[in-house]
């Protein structure tokens, strides 16, 4: 019986830092990350070229926990601080698991990362190497979202998948409407015309801009990443 084969060759995987922190909401959780990384680890020995960014959720928030008391670029720099946190435990719960990995900072920290070089991060994936990209875009004013997009345009990521706490894009708030409903697949066009929040309207526009296919689902259930990478229906398309 043939193995079946992945339906991208290169993703870019956002984890959100909620989403790392699981139950406890604030700090790290190993048990999500090793089953993270378990489906990581299958998906890269089914020979797909993984990058990741990840947010910075569960230890600071930027602006939002900056409360109006904290100019904005110098809270924003302490969420890309918070980002670089999440990198190097990922990295280091992958790395026990086998996997080749490397981090890089959108912000030089080389003392325990690489600074973010394009053509470095593409020949690591090249070789069979997680990146994950930390420090988000750089910039301040910027979300996590938007980098995911940025980063996945400069490497040639054939789709950004997008792992929220929730299983889709829905017309409206599901934890406010019972009745909301979800959406298989919807436009970018459409998105952003709803107003609905799954990305800020910074990361919508450049998806739509360069044409990359967004799967948004619930890591609630891991495995949903190699389902999405395998070509499955899970969560909401979002696309042209």
């Amino acid at each position: 019986m043939e193995k079946a084969k992945p339906q991208y060759k290169r993703v870019l995987l956002k984890l959100s830092g909620e989403a790392l922190a699981g139950e406890n909401k604030f700090g790290l959780s190993f048990e999500v990350m090793e089953e993270i990384c378990r489906v990581l680890k299958k998906s890269i020995e089914a020979g797909v070229q993984i990058g990741i960014v990840v947010g910075g959720g569960n230890f600071w928030r930027g602006v939002k926990d900056g409360g109006g008391k904290m100019e904005r670029s110098r809270a924003d720099h302490m969420g890309m601080m918070a980002t670089v946190m999440n990198a190097l435990a990922l990295a280091d719960v992958l790395e026990h698991h086998g996997v080749p990995v490397r981090v890089q900072t959108a912000l030089e920290i080389r003392a325990v990362a690489e600074p973010y070089i394009r053509l470095k991060a593409i020949k690591h994936l090249e070789r069979g190497r997680v990146v994950i990209f930390a420090c988000g875009t750089g910039c301040p004013y910027f979300s996590t979202d938007t980098a995911a997009v940025l980063r996945a345009a400069e490497i040639g990521a054939d789709v950004i998948l997008l792992a929220k706490n929730v299983d889709g894009v829905y017309d409206t708030d599901p934890n406010v409407n019972p009745k909301a409903v979800k959406y298989d697949s919807i436009t970018y066009d459409q998105m952003l015309c709803q107003h609905l929040a799954v990305m800020d309207s910074t990361a919508t526009s450049l998806s739509m801009d360069n044409d990359i296919p967004v799967i948004l689902f619930a890591l609630k259930d891991p495995e949903n990443i190699y389902r999405a990478i395998m070509g499955e229906k899970v969560g909401t398309v979002v696309r042209q």
